[in-house]
């Protein structure tokens, strides 16, 4: 059976509406996909559930579809995921954040600490933010997520540990006291910070603590940063999500 492409379109969707698709997702309807008139899709906003569609007219340029019934279908976990990922080089963010939703994260703030090895501001940074919530979105059309998860602004690694909230906040720690399977049951979602490729400092987890994180442990190696992420996500969304 052949699936049917998801595509994300950021306007308001009404059943019966003929639109025309916002230039990404024309882009990647007509060159990519290289579909046509007749062609079906599904299509969603972020917003929850999706709607059946069907392309009435296609070409590199423009794509137009009619849009037909909608469902409330929804594949959100009910654990509220906020991740605070140190910035790592090159495709190793990418893939963090492509793996992150995919596994049902809704939040996902960018940092800077002391050893993170990228130096992003400015425009350079604003774009990079851009192209992570990009990636976010083709994430959700592959995976069947209906509700875009959000990529924040860049945050240094005391203003993120300094905000206010009352999610289960969680640092990995190769010595620490509480595994995944210890944990008390989060009742306002989990908040969980994953450092750099050179690990945080000692201060920067003395700091953590003081602002209320918890060490885990999550197994006696050694991760990468991005391993140590899906791992991490992983194992807390069998225990508390929706992963079996």
């Amino acid at each position: 059976m052949t699936r049917i492409p998801r595509i994300y379109e950021a306007s308001h969707l009404k059943s019966g509406q003929i639109l025309q698709l916002s230039p990404d997702a024309a882009n990647h309807v007509g060159r990519v996909l290289r579909m046509q008139a007749g062609a079906p899709l599904v299509l969603f906003n972020g917003k929850g559930g999706q709607y059946s569609a069907l392309i009435e007219q296609s070409d590199k340029k423009s794509v137009q579809v009619r849009i037909g019934e909608f469902s409330a279908s929804e594949c959100e976990s009910p654990l509220a995921f906020h991740l605070g990922q140190v910035i790592s080089r090159g495709e190793k963010m990418e893939f963090t954040i492509q793996k992150s939703v995919e596994l049902g994260v809704d939040i996902i703030t960018p940092l800077f600490s002391s050893r993170c090895g990228v130096k992003l501001t400015g425009e350079r940074l604003a774009k990079k933010i851009q192209q992570w919530q990009s990636i976010a979105i083709a994430a959700c059309e592959q995976c069947g997520r209906n509700r875009v998860p959000q990529i924040r602004p860049a945050l240094s690694l005391e203003q993120w540990l300094g905000e206010e909230s009352n999610e289960l906040k969680l640092n990995l720690h190769p010595r620490a006291q509480y595994s995944v399977n210890t944990l008390p049951a989060p009742n306002d979602g989990v908040r969980l910070l994953i450092g750099p490729e050179g690990g945080l400092s000692d201060d920067e987890i003395l700091l953590a603590r003081q602002q209320g994180f918890l060490d885990i442990l999550l197994g006696p190696r050694v991760l990468r940063t991005e391993t140590a992420a899906l791992t991490a996500i992983t194992a807390l969304q069998c225990r508390f999500g929706d992963l079996a």
